[in-house]
């Protein structure tokens, strides 16, 4: 076991699977106490069990602000503090403007905005008083760029960008950093049930790969590293940015 988050509490959302889960056991590593928080608690037990006695599920919907607040105050009542907050919890749905439900459009803000906008002000009162902290907002590079089929889920992820740069101009002299990762297609169980829905999985999955130079699509350990510079010390002087993580997607 490393040390580079020793002594820091940190909570992730969606940490049940994928990009989540590799980040939750990457923090644990770096010999951080982390929160796990999601929907699916069976998930988020089966993780703990990989990190040890030491992790702490909570159960809990982003999208709702009363089981935030509960979960809030349930890791500061049980560890005392909050110094590393990880807004990974996020949906997609596919379609066009016109293709995209009302249901559809809403879950996505819901969730990959307001649940993120939610924790974070949920958060912050703790971080404060622990004299600072490390927000990290998962976006993608669909909040860069925009996509085919991607009506609900870019525009949420480009608001995902710019709530994380207002929330560093807003906090940075309170020592709270706010910085986002933007993530391009990474191999998880939400990425292949995606491609899983297309007519042909392997043409689409090719195609994917394609727009990536690196040749490859990631994977969620690809991530985990960054997130945990982003927690330490080691980006005490980092706040307000975005980071690309996509294997050349976007510079093609």
């Amino acid at each position: 076991m490393d040390q580079r988050l020793k002594q820091k509490i940190a909570i992730i959302t969606g940490a049940g699977t994928g990009i989540g889960r590799a980040c939750a056991l990457a923090f644990a590593h770096e010999d951080a106490r982390v929160v796990l928080i999601g929907r699916r608690q069976n998930r988020l037990e089966e993780v703990a069990r990989e990190i040890g006695n030491s992790a702490l599920v909570i159960s809990a919907d982003v999208s709702k602000a009363a089981e935030i607040e509960r979960a809030i105050d349930e890791v500061v009542e049980r560890l005392g503090q909050i110094n590393v907050l990880l807004n990974n919890a996020g949906v997609l749905h596919i379609g066009t403007a016109e293709q995209i439900t009302e249901k559809q459009w809403d879950e996505t803000f819901n969730i990959n905005v307001r649940g993120l906008w939610l924790l974070s002000r949920a958060a912050l009162p703790a971080m404060r008083k622990a004299g600072g902290g490390s927000i990290i907002n998962m976006a993608s590079v669909l909040g860069i760029n925009g996509a085919r089929n991607r009506a609900a889920y870019a525009p949420s992820k480009g608001a995902v960008v710019l709530l994380t740069k207002c929330m560093a101009i807003d906090h940075g002299h309170e020592n709270i950093r706010v910085n986002a990762i933007c993530p391009s297609f990474v191999e998880t169980d939400f990425t292949s049930a995606v491609i899983g829905k297309a007519a042909d999985p392997k043409a689409v999955r090719a195609e994917r790969v394609a727009a990536h130079p690196i040749g490859r699509l990631g994977k969620p350990e690809d991530i985990a590293g960054l997130a945990v510079y982003l927690a330490s010390d080691e980006s005490a002087w980092v706040t307000g940015a975005t980071f690309p993580v996509d294997g050349g997607y976007l510079a093609v």
